[in-house]
Protein backbone atom coordinates (compact mmCIF):
# COMPACT_ATOMS: atom_id res chain seq x y z
CA UNK A 1 0.00 0.00 0.00
CA UNK A 2 1.58 2.99 -1.14
CA UNK A 3 1.95 5.74 2.24
CA UNK A 4 0.07 9.04 1.23
CA UNK A 5 1.44 12.56 1.21
CA UNK A 6 0.31 13.87 4.23
CA UNK A 7 1.67 10.63 6.02
CA UNK A 8 4.95 11.25 4.39
CA UNK A 9 5.14 14.87 5.40
CA UNK A 10 3.93 13.59 9.19
CA UNK A 11 6.44 10.87 9.36
CA UNK A 12 9.43 13.39 7.98
CA UNK A 13 8.04 16.10 10.81
CA UNK A 14 7.62 12.89 13.55
CA UNK A 15 11.10 11.82 12.80
CA UNK A 16 13.16 15.14 12.62
CA UNK A 17 11.71 16.17 15.82
CA UNK A 18 12.93 13.12 17.57
CA UNK A 19 16.36 13.27 16.06
CA UNK A 20 17.20 16.60 16.97
CA UNK A 21 15.30 15.58 20.54
CA UNK A 22 17.90 12.69 20.53
CA UNK A 23 20.68 14.73 19.62
CA UNK A 24 20.48 17.40 22.15
CA UNK A 25 19.69 15.09 24.67
CA UNK A 26 23.02 13.34 23.86
CA UNK A 27 25.20 16.29 24.12
CA UNK A 28 24.21 17.37 27.65
CA UNK A 29 24.18 20.90 26.60
CA UNK A 30 21.77 22.91 28.74
CA UNK A 31 20.75 25.74 26.67
CA UNK A 32 17.23 26.82 25.87
CA UNK A 33 16.37 25.38 22.53
CA UNK A 34 14.49 28.94 22.54
CA UNK A 35 18.18 30.49 22.26
CA UNK A 36 19.22 28.13 19.50
CA UNK A 37 15.90 28.72 17.49
CA UNK A 38 16.18 32.48 17.78
CA UNK A 39 20.05 32.52 17.07
CA UNK A 40 18.62 30.88 13.67
CA UNK A 41 15.96 33.02 13.26
CA UNK A 42 18.31 35.60 13.29
CA UNK A 43 21.18 34.27 11.06
CA UNK A 44 18.74 34.38 8.37
CA UNK A 45 15.98 37.03 9.11
CA UNK A 46 18.14 39.69 11.19
CA UNK A 47 17.46 42.14 12.06
CA UNK A 48 14.13 41.96 13.38
CA UNK A 49 11.77 43.91 16.07
CA UNK A 50 11.38 41.98 19.36
CA UNK A 51 7.54 41.56 18.91
CA UNK A 52 8.84 39.92 15.30
CA UNK A 53 11.53 37.81 17.03
CA UNK A 54 9.10 36.71 19.43
CA UNK A 55 6.37 35.59 17.00
CA UNK A 56 9.05 33.93 14.68
CA UNK A 57 10.04 32.07 17.95
CA UNK A 58 6.73 31.12 18.62
CA UNK A 59 7.42 32.73 22.00
CA UNK A 60 5.36 35.53 24.07
CA UNK A 61 7.17 38.78 23.85
CA UNK A 62 7.50 39.03 28.04
CA UNK A 63 9.57 35.96 27.18
CA UNK A 64 11.55 37.38 24.31
CA UNK A 65 11.72 40.39 26.25
CA UNK A 66 14.25 38.05 28.91
CA UNK A 67 15.34 35.91 26.55
CA UNK A 68 17.30 38.61 24.26
CA UNK A 69 18.23 40.46 27.89
CA UNK A 70 20.44 37.44 28.55
CA UNK A 71 21.17 36.55 25.12
CA UNK A 72 22.29 40.19 25.46
CA UNK A 73 24.68 39.87 28.99
CA UNK A 74 26.04 36.58 26.94
CA UNK A 75 27.27 38.70 23.75
CA UNK A 76 25.13 36.81 21.28
CA UNK A 77 22.87 39.44 19.77
CA UNK A 78 22.74 43.01 20.40
CA UNK A 79 20.53 45.97 20.24
CA UNK A 80 20.21 49.31 18.58
CA UNK A 81 17.60 51.49 17.28
CA UNK A 82 15.13 51.17 14.39
CA UNK A 83 16.10 53.45 11.98
CA UNK A 84 12.50 53.37 10.74
CA UNK A 85 11.09 54.14 14.01
CA UNK A 86 12.92 55.33 17.01
CA UNK A 87 10.58 53.99 19.52
CA UNK A 88 11.72 50.81 18.34
CA UNK A 89 14.48 48.52 18.36
CA UNK A 90 15.72 46.06 16.07
CA UNK A 91 17.57 43.00 17.26
CA UNK A 92 20.93 41.39 15.74
CA UNK A 93 23.36 38.40 16.09
CA UNK A 94 26.45 39.33 16.74
CA UNK A 95 29.55 37.38 15.38
CA UNK A 96 29.79 35.67 18.81
CA UNK A 97 26.65 34.57 18.44
CA UNK A 98 27.21 33.25 14.71
CA UNK A 99 29.68 31.03 16.18
CA UNK A 100 28.26 29.75 19.00
CA UNK A 101 25.19 28.44 16.59
CA UNK A 102 27.68 27.07 13.69
CA UNK A 103 29.41 25.42 17.02
CA UNK A 104 26.51 24.20 18.50
CA UNK A 105 25.33 22.93 14.99
CA UNK A 106 28.46 21.09 14.43
CA UNK A 107 28.20 19.32 17.94
CA UNK A 108 24.89 18.40 17.03
CA UNK A 109 25.78 16.78 13.45
CA UNK A 110 29.21 14.90 15.40
CA UNK A 111 26.12 13.59 17.52
CA UNK A 112 23.94 12.49 15.37
CA UNK A 113 26.44 11.00 12.80
CA UNK A 114 27.23 7.54 14.00
CA UNK A 115 23.94 6.99 13.99
CA UNK A 116 23.91 7.13 10.30
CA UNK A 117 27.65 5.30 9.88
CA UNK A 118 26.19 1.99 8.20
CA UNK A 119 24.16 4.27 5.76
CA UNK A 120 25.17 2.65 1.78
CA UNK A 121 25.94 5.36 -1.00
CA UNK A 122 22.61 5.32 -2.62
CA UNK A 123 20.98 6.03 1.16
CA UNK A 124 23.29 8.60 1.61
CA UNK A 125 22.42 9.56 -1.82
CA UNK A 126 18.39 9.45 -0.55
CA UNK A 127 19.02 11.51 2.09
CA UNK A 128 21.00 14.01 0.19
CA UNK A 129 18.15 14.64 -2.35
CA UNK A 130 16.01 14.97 0.34
CA UNK A 131 17.87 17.14 2.15
CA UNK A 132 18.02 19.40 -1.09
CA UNK A 133 14.33 19.78 -1.65
CA UNK A 134 13.65 20.16 2.29
CA UNK A 135 16.10 23.40 1.98
CA UNK A 136 14.43 25.04 -1.10
CA UNK A 137 10.70 24.13 0.24
CA UNK A 138 11.68 26.00 3.76
CA UNK A 139 11.83 29.26 5.13
CA UNK A 140 11.88 30.52 8.14
CA UNK A 141 10.88 33.69 7.36
CA UNK A 142 8.64 35.56 9.69
CA UNK A 143 6.78 37.64 6.62
CA UNK A 144 5.79 34.61 4.65
CA UNK A 145 2.78 32.99 4.85
CA UNK A 146 2.15 28.96 3.62
CA UNK A 147 -0.21 29.23 1.34
CA UNK A 148 -2.45 26.26 -0.17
Amino acid sequence: METSREQTIETLLVSVNRLIRTAVRATGNTTSPAVWRTLGILETEEPLRLGELAAASRVAQPTMTRLVSSMLDDGLVVREVDPDDSRGQLISLTDAGRDRLVAWRATLTRTVGPMFADLSDDEWDALHEAAAVITSRSSTTTRTEITA
